[in-house]
Formats: C-alpha cells, structure tokens, sequence
C-alpha cells in the first residue's frame, strides 16, 4: 500500500501562507506613511494641546487630535511617496520604499493618499472642529503641492519654505483646544519653521550624492559645507531667539524658560561645532549627523518642557 501525498496547499496551508501577504501588504501601506516623520511631528502636538489648556485636555479630544494629526501627515506622506516614485528609485536613501519595490503599486499607493487624508479631515472636523480640520488639509496641501511638486525640484531654499507643513501640527493643536490661532501658536510655529533647515541641511549633507544623482537641489548636496554650516549657525540662533518669545508673548514659566536657555545653547554649541570643522574643510558624515540627531532632541526637550510648563508655577513674566 503506498500513500499519495497532495502537492497542493490545504485551505489550512493556504491561510498560513496569506497571513505573511497581507502582514507584508500592510507594512508596506504602513512605510507609505513615514511613520518616523509621523512620530516628530505627533511629539509637538500634545504638548501643544496641553500648554493651550494649560492641563490635559478631554481624552476624546486628545485621541481625534493626534489620530486625524496623525493621519493627515500619513496621507502628505504618501502622496509625496507616489510623485516622487521616479527620484527614490535613484537614491540609496529611499530605494527600499514601497513604489519602488513594487510592493505597492501607483494606483494603490495613490487611493490610499486620498483616503487617508479624507479619514483625516473627517476625524479633526467632527472630533475637534471644523478650524482645526481647515488647519489639517493645509498642511496636508502644503507638502504635496507647494512643496513636493512646486520647490522640491525647482529651488534649495526648498525645505525652508516646504518645510512650514511640518509646523502645522501646533497650529491644529491650538485650534482643536480654543477654535482659535493665538501667539503661542504662531511663535511655536515659528520655532518649527526656523528648526526645519538646521534639522534637514545637514541630512541633505549626508546623502548629498542621492541627491545629485536624483537632480533635486537640497542646499547640503549643492553647496559647500562652509556655506551650509553659515547657514545652520544662522537659522539655529533664529529659532533660539523664536523659543524664547514664550516669555513675554506667550505666558511660559520656568520650566520652558530654563529648558529653552539649556537646550538652545546646547544645540547653538553643536551648530557652531559644525561650523567650525567646516572651516578646516573637515566635515564627517558623523559630525553632520550629530547635529541632525541633536535637532530632534532638541526639539522633543522643548516640547515636553512645554507640556510640564502649566503645573509648575507661574508664568515668568505677570505670573
């Protein structure tokens, strides 16, 4: 007697072998999103939220924030993965992304985009309110039209402008807490806008030849690092100066105050380390990228100073 053994898959094997497809799929959808960007720009939101309220705003309140923050963020990012599908496949940096492993395809990736930012309006207008979602399909239009498709390719003062979709996140914030744009918001903004070039130019230093090989004019790939470092050094001061506007304009205490002094010499010493080996023409991958990993830090450390800032004393100035 002989047994026959089937070649083909049970409907038991069949489901196994489907699970890893749509756990792939899904990761793949996922990576669509930046979720690494999503993280940065969610650290400024509830701190953000919590400062305007000064306490913690309702939970439901908090959760539609940064879901539809969230998903508004995702959706810019992933439209920017569909127009820039032709470039990341030049550079090292983005060639594992889902359109150009074919994990995805253009039409998917494109459907998803608009999804997404439809979840996400939807989401802000009915569980914040309707400011707030205006807010969210600017930033969402900011980074795909004004910065993907008009300054990315055109101009290395791309990231400065471009860059401002990456401040709407406090705006929204401040909006879904008191349907309303208010100084702090606008200086938080500023802060942000300022941020952008010294946290993203020396990235661009990195990957300069990505960059070249893709055609697309990222300051730190066509320009020396001497004039990147000037630069850096210049916006860093900036933005140092912006935090500081929370005393007298925006009703921060100590807490923010000492954080901001601290953490903004702190990151002015790193800028002008740069600056200085730039100089000698000694420039690193290593020290380039310290200052790119000190922006973040520099910036969650703001972000969650502001976040304590109302349970610990009064404000500095008329508290």
């Amino acid at each position: 007697m002989t047994a026959t053994v089937s070649t083909t898959d049970t409907p038991l094997n069949a489901s196994r072998a489907t699970r890893p497809g749509i756990a792939r799929k899904a990761k793949a959808y996922l990576a669509l999103t930046k979720p690494r960007v999503i993280e940065l720009l969610l650290v400024s939101t509830l701190p953000t939220m919590i400062y305007a309220e000064r306490g913690f705003p309702s939970i439901g309140l908090i959760l539609a924030t940064l879901v539809g923050g969230a998903f508004a963020a995702g959706s810019a990012g992933a439209f920017n993965c569909y127009i820039d599908r032709d470039i990341d496949k030049l550079m090292h940096r983005t060639e594992n992304r889902p359109l150009v492993t074919g994990e995805v395809t253009p039409r998917e990736a494109l459907v998803f985009s608009w999804l997404l930012g439809a979840a996400a309006i939807a989401i802000l207008w009915f569980g914040a309110n309707p400011l707030s979602a205006w807010l969210g399909l600017g930033a969402i239009f900011f980074y795909v039209v004004i910065y993907t498709i008009i300054l990315k390719r055109r101009t290395a003062q791309n990231i400065v402008w471009g860059g401002a979709a990456g401040c709407f996140p406090v705006l929204i914030a401040w909006a879904a807490v008191t349907n309303s744009v208010e100084w702090p918001a606008l200086i938080l903004f500023m802060v942000i806008f300022l941020w952008t070039p010294p946290h993203y130019w020396p990235l661009s230093m990195r990957y300069g030849e990505d960059y070249r090989n893709a055609k697309v004019p990222m300051l730190g790939a066509i320009a020396g690092a001497k004039v990147v470092s000037v630069q850096v050094v210049l916006y860093a001061w900036a933005m140092v100066a912006c935090s500081l506007l929370m005393v007298p304009a925006g009703g921060a205490g100590w807490v923010y105050t000492v954080t901001a002094v601290l953490a903004g010499a702190w990151f002015l010493y790193e800028s002008h380390a740069l600056y200085n080996r730039a100089q000698r023409e000694d420039i690193p991958d290593k020290r380039a990228m310290k200052v790119f990993h000190g922006s973040i830090s520099y910036l969650t450390l703001l972000f969650i100073a502001l976040a304590v800032d109302p349970f610990v004393g009064p404000a500095v100035i008329g508290g």
